[in-house]
């Protein structure tokens, strides 16, 4: 059994997109092999839904959601409810008993807080997941990156590596002035696994799983 939590530097950042090209590539190209897929914690609507209908044969699990969309503790505050953690775990474990790969989407970026008083960064520390980065190419994204790896190593988090991300239309110059990987892993120690282009339509398997097929990660 593996598991892969797959984190970001914030919010909007291809974390989706990077979880859905993986579960792609899986499904394509081991397809008796089991896959599971959970949203540890979700505020609103999005993440669950869009892999419930991306795919409908995997098991997809959600431990825990707010109807509000904004940070747990605040939405769990607003909604007058506790952020059961032993639930969200319990629920990750089940499924790693089931599955010979688990891929955990993240909340947020590493700094966002799962309750008043915890991290992601500490979460994924704690329960010891084999975690990847996902880090968005824009201007800004080597301090982004640098801040977010020293988060991660301060709090003990297994960092296999980082995946770029184009959520937008850019240009191949920009992707080597905003996020040179010489100069990324050289500063960070990590390995940078590739990078997920910009895609029209996320909800294209054939096209996720050719992308995720150039990850460092298979």
């Amino acid at each position: 059994m593996t598991t892969l939590f797959i984190v970001g530097t914030d919010t909007e950042v291809g974390k989706t997109v990077v979880t859905s090209a993986i579960a792609a590539y899986w499904q394509t190209h081991h397809p008796t092999e089991s896959l599971g897929l959970i949203k540890l914690i979700q505020t609103g609507i999005g993440d669950r839904e869009h892999y419930q209908r991306l795919f409908p044969d995997l098991e997809i699990v959600n431990p825990l959601h707010y109807d509000t969309p904004v940070a747990p503790p605040v939405a769990a505050q607003r909604e007058n409810r506790p952020i059961p953690l032993d639930l969200v775990e319990q629920g990750l474990k089940d499924l790693q008993q089931r599955k010979k790969l688990v891929l955990a989407e993240g909340l947020g970026g590493l700094g966002s807080p799962v309750t008043w008083e915890l991290t992601v960064a500490e979460l994924a520390g704690n329960w010891g997941l084999e975690t990847v980065l996902v880090v968005p190419v824009k201007l800004g994204a080597i301090a982004q990156t640098v801040a977010n790896v020293a988060l991660a190593r301060q709090h003990n988090v297994n960092l296999k590596g980082i995946i770029l991300s184009c959520s937008q239309p850019i240009s191949e110059q920009e992707i080597v002035d905003f996020t040179p990987i010489s100069l990324l892993e050289s500063l960070t120690k990590i390995p940078i696994l590739g990078m997920i282009p910009y895609l029209e339509n996320i909800e294209d398997i054939s096209k996720l799983a050719h992308v995720a097929s150039n990850l460092l990660w298979f």
